[in-house]
C-alpha cells in the first residue's frame, strides 16, 4: 500500500481524507493541519467519516515529510497564498513524494506553465524522485477529460463549451466568495478573480490543453465578464448577509479563439441567490449547481454532471470530485517517471475494488 499524507483539511482536504481512506491501494499515514484547534484530532473526525481512522492530525511538516511518505495530497489553499503553496509543494517533491493538488492554477497546463514556477517544481521533482499532478473540478476534469471524452462521440465539432452554473450561497468559503469573486461588494469594486488577465491565468491552460488534444491551434484567448447587482438583500447560512445593490451574480467566459472564432469556451455563471440574473443559464431543475459540457456540432451533445456530498451539498460534491480525480491518480503516478504531469498524461482512473464497499 502507498503511504499517503493529506495536507490540509478544508473543503477539499476533508474529501481527500475520505478518498484516501476508501482507496484499496493507499494507506493514510498522516494529516497535516495549520489550525491549532485541529491538532490531535483523528483524521476520521476531520474528514467527516463518522469513525476514527487512528491517525491524529499534526502541524509538524518537517516530521511528516522526514518519514518519507510516497504520496501527498496537497489540499491547502493556494488562492491567496500561491508562493506559500509552491514552497510547500516543492518541499514535498524534494522529500520524494508524488504530489497531487488543485492549488496551483498556473500548473494545470504544466507544458506551458511559466518558467519561474515550472522550473523550480521540476527541479524539486527530479531531485527527490517524485512527481506532480495538478487538477481539480473547474479548472480540472470539467474542462479537460470530460469534454475531450465526449468529443470522441461526434463526427464534426463546431465548438466546445464547458459551463459551471452555481449558486454560491451554500459554499463554505467566505474568503473566496467575497474577496476573490466580489460577491457583496459594490459593482465599482474590482475583485481579484475578475481582473483583466486573471481568468486567462486560471482557465487559459485548460483551453490550451483542449486545443492540443483536438489538434487545433489557438490564435488567442479572450475574456468576457458581466456582473449584476442584488435587487434585495439576502442572508446565507454560511456567510451572512449580502446587501441589495452589491454584486449578486457574475458571468464570465474565457474564449479560445481559432481562426478568429470562439471554438473553445469556459463559462462560469455564479450567483449568491437564485433570483439574481434569472435570464442567465440555470442548473437543470433549478438546483444549486452543475457542470455542463456542450459539444456544438454533428451530433450536438450535451452532458450535465451534478454531484452532492456532506448533506446533499452541491459545492461539497464538486470538491469531492476534485479530490477523487487527484487521489485516484496516485497509484498511476507512483509507477510513472519523476516529473510534471497534466490531464492529458494522467488517465481518469476507475474506482477499482470499491464497488459496494462503503
Amino acid at each position: 500500500m502507498i503511504p499517503t499524507v493529506v495536507w490540509g483539511t478544508g473543503n477539499v482536504g476533508r474529501a481527500a481524507v475520505r478518498a484516501v481512506a476508501a482507496h484499496p491501494m493507499l494507506r493514510l499515514v498522516a494529516v497535516l493541519v495549520s489550525t491549532a484547534a485541529k491538532v490531535g484530532k483523528d483524521a476520521g473526525e476531520l474528514g467527516g467519516l463518522g469513525r476514527n481512522l487512528g491517525v491524529t492530525a499534526t502541524d509538524d511538516v518537517d516530521g511528516v515529510l522526514s518519514a518519507g511518505p510516497r504520496a501527498v495530497v496537497y489540499a491547502a489553499s493556494g488562492d491567496v497564498r500561491p508562493d506559500g503553496a509552491i514552497e510547500d509543494i516543492g518541499r514535498a517533491l524534494r522529500a520524494g513524494a508524488v504530489v497531487v493538488t488543485p492549488s496551483l492554477y498556473g500548473m494545470y497546463d504544466c507544458t506551458n506553465a511559466p518558467d519561474e514556477i515550472r522550473g523550480g517544481l521540476l527541479d524539486a521533482a527530479r531531485a527527490g524522485g517524485g512527481s506532480l499532478f495538478v487538477s481539480g473540478v473547474d479548472p480540472g476534469w470539467a474542462n479537460d477529460v470530460l469534454p475531450l471524452l465526449i468529443s470522441g462521440l461526434g463526427s464534426d465539432i463546431d465548438a466546445v463549451r464547458c459551463q459551471e452554473v452555481f449558486d454560491y450561497s451554500t459554499y463554505d468559503q467566505e474568503e473566496a466568495v467575497r474577496r476573490l469573486i466580489g460577491m457583496g461588494h459594490p459593482l465599482d469594486h474590482q475583485p481579484l478573480m475578475l481582473a483583466e488577465g486573471i481568468p486567462t491565468m486560471i482557465w487559459g491552460g485548460q483551453l490550451r490543453m483542449m486545443a492540443r488534444a483536438l489538434g487545433a491551434e489557438l490564435d488567442g484567448i479572450e475574456e468576457y465578464v458581466e456582473r449584476r447587482p442584488l435587487d434585495t438583500s439576502v442572508r446565507t447560512d454560511t456567510m451572512g448577509e449580502f446587501a441589495a445593490g452589491t454584486q449578486g451574480a457574475v458571468r464570465l467566459e474565457v474564449r479560445g479563439m481559432v481562426a478568429g472564432e470562439p471554438r473553445l469556451v469556459v463559462e462560469h455563471v455564479t450567483r449568491i441567490h437564485a433570483d439574481c440574473a434569472p435570464d442567465w443559464p440555470v442548473p437543470p431543475g433549478g438546483g444549486a449547481g452543475a457542470h455542463r459540457v456542450i459539444i456544438d456540432g454533428r451530433p450536438r451533445i450535451e452532458v450535465t454532471v451534478e454531484a452532492t456530498d456532506e448533506g446533499d451539498n452541491r459545492a461539497a460534491g464538486g470538491n469531492a470530485t476534485a479530490a477523487g480525480r487527484l487521489v485516484n491518480a496516485i497509484d498511476w503516478l507512483v509507477e510513472a517517471e519523476p516529473g510534471l504531469y497534466d490531464a492529458l498524461d494522467v488517465p481518469l482512473r476507475p474506482a477499482v475494488g470499491r464497488l459496494g464497499k462503503r
